[in-house]
């Protein structure tokens, strides 16, 4: 049996992950699965098929290979430390970096799950991106020109139904409201596509950014991470990538080298998150542990 590429440790994976991963499994002509082996632990059943843990892997059986000895995952790890975040993405565009987070989720390098999209933009990239699989698209804010969208208040209130544990801003170009930021303390990060605190605030955002960096003679530029405040670009940084500035830029050459690092390292600081990984000091910085050395800080 050959092993699949699937690396998820210890982590407990989403009915997602399970099901992607059953989609690639062999199927015969009668409808039951070939044995193969993945790396993520213990008995549950999924469906029509059972997870045997074998020899440091698991193999994927009938159902009712294992009668009486399989367990709902759900049941098992639905609270507590181990259960996977619910996340809830926020977008004006094509979202590129909500994306990245939810690729990333689905393989199995997040351990959360997109489970509500939130637009000012019902008809941008992004949503059309939501819809397309599956996630729940709310409008925020109100319009001006129709009765759609949600309220502030309105917003907690849904994204408490959702049970949101984080919020991740991927492009989204409304100022995040006080009763938003108050309701999800220390829980809600932006990606900005600029070294902060340089280049960032009110109008600070796309090509803009990027223009400004280059017209500045700034030698280097690159995404940062940080948690969101009741302002632009002002909240606690949690990460940065650094990007070089080469003398012949332009404005859209820079972008696109800045936004790789951005689809890096914002699914890395998720993933932190999402494993509990992030750390305040006492002087209010966030730092992010190690994953192989839970004694080392980043």
């Amino acid at each position: 049996m050959d092993a699949v590429g699937l690396n998820l440790g210890n982590r407990v994976p989403s009915n997602r992950i399970v099901i992607n991963f059953l989609e690639r499994t062999h199927s015969t002509s009668s409808g039951t699965y070939r044995p193969q082996k993945v790396d993520f632990g213990e008995v549950c059943s999924y469906g029509n098929v059972t997870l045997r843990k074998q020899g440091g892997a698991l193999e994927v059986l009938r159902r009712n290979s294992l009668p009486g000895a399989v367990s709902s995952l759900e049941e098992k790890y639905g609270s507590g430390s181990s259960a996977r975040k619910n996340l809830a993405v926020f977008v004006s565009g094509g979202g590129s970096n909500f994306r990245s987070i939810h690729n990333a989720s689905i393989n199995g390098l997040i351990h959360g799950d997109v489970v509500v999209l939130v637009t000012d933009k019902p008809g941008c990239g992004g949503a059309e991106y939501a819809r397309d699989h599956n996630i729940p698209v709310i409008q925020f804010p109100k319009s001006k020109y129709s009765l759609e969208g949600l309220s502030p208040t309105d917003l907690v209130i849904s994204l408490r139904k959702w049970k949101i544990q984080y919020i991740l801003l991927a492009g989204f170009l409304k100022l995040i409201p006080t009763e938003l930021v108050q309701a999800f303390p220390r829980s809600i990060l932006n990606i900005h596509p600029s070294l902060l605190p340089a280049f960032g605030g009110k109008g600070y955002y796309g090509l803009k950014v990027h223009k400004a960096v280059i017209e500045s003679g700034a030698r280097y530029s690159g995404p940062t991470v940080h948690f969101v405040d009741e302002h632009y670009d002002t909240g606690r940084i949690l990460a940065q990538k650094v990007v070089p500035v080469l003398a012949n830029d332009t404005a859209e050459q820079l972008a696109a080298r800045v936004l790789c690092e951005e689809h890096q390292v914002y699914v890395e600081v998720v993933s932190a998150l999402c494993e509990d990984r992030i750390v305040w000091r006492e002087d209010g910085v966030p730092l992010i542990r190690s994953k192989e050395n839970p004694d080392e800080y980043n």
